[in-house]
């Protein structure tokens, strides 16, 4: 029942995902922050179950830093290959024991100054898009992104749009989802642009 969702503008890229945990009919938590940093210029948003979630970003974001770390910090991957790196690997645990997570993977290519923005699935699919969404959101957040978004957007207009997605959720979606995360990757990292519950208060 996740919302993650993204969209690309002039500068970078802006990542949403619900806060809510949940399983069957019951919800264990609403501040879940399912953005997860993997480098300093690049983010993933997962949707699937919180076990697979969090085994599969941390073992994508901890193989990443070794990369660099065996580098001595030389050799930095940009977002086209670490999304091709993920892709391998949920493509490897397809025939073993598949991750079910879809994944919308944004960073900023600090060589070229471009935003990057992938789509993944749990079949390892993956394409470069300008604005995606994973989950059932995808139901009512595309065809608003498809209206709004411009090429040469920047990021108070398409954070307007990924606003009016949430708006949109709230009204009219089933599922209770009160909280929602934003982050921004560009040019100076990834950084949180706003939260309806923090994270780190456990």
């Amino acid at each position: 029942m996740d919302s993650v969702f993204g969209i690309t503008y002039k500068g970078g890229v802006i990542l949403a995902t619900d806060q809510t945990n949940a399983r069957s009919i019951l919800t264990y938590q609403h501040n879940l922050d399912k953005i997860t940093n993997l480098t300093s210029h690049s983010a993933m948003g997962v949707s699937g179950p919180n076990c697979d979630m969090v085994n599969f970003t941390e073992y994508i974001s901890k193989n990443l830093q070794l990369y660099e770390l065996s580098s001595h910090g030389t050799i930095k991957l940009s977002p086209y290959a670490q999304a091709n790196f993920a892709r391998n690997e949920l493509a490897k645990a397809l025939r073993k024991g598949p991750f079910q997570v879809n994944v919308l993977l944004g960073g900023y290519d600090t060589k070229k100054d471009v935003p990057e923005l992938y789509f993944m699935d749990y079949l390892a699919a993956l394409q470069k898009i300008k604005f995606g969404a994973q989950g059932y959101a995808g139901n009512f957040v595309l065809s608003i992104f498809d209206k709004e978004y411009r090429e040469d957007m920047e990021f108070e207009a398409a954070l307007k749009v990924i606003e009016q997605c949430i708006q949109e959720l709230h009204v009219r979606f089933l599922i209770n989802q009160p909280n929602f995360i934003i982050k921004k990757i560009d040019k100076d990292g990834v950084s949180v642009v706003k939260f309806g519950a923090d994270p780190a208060d456990t």
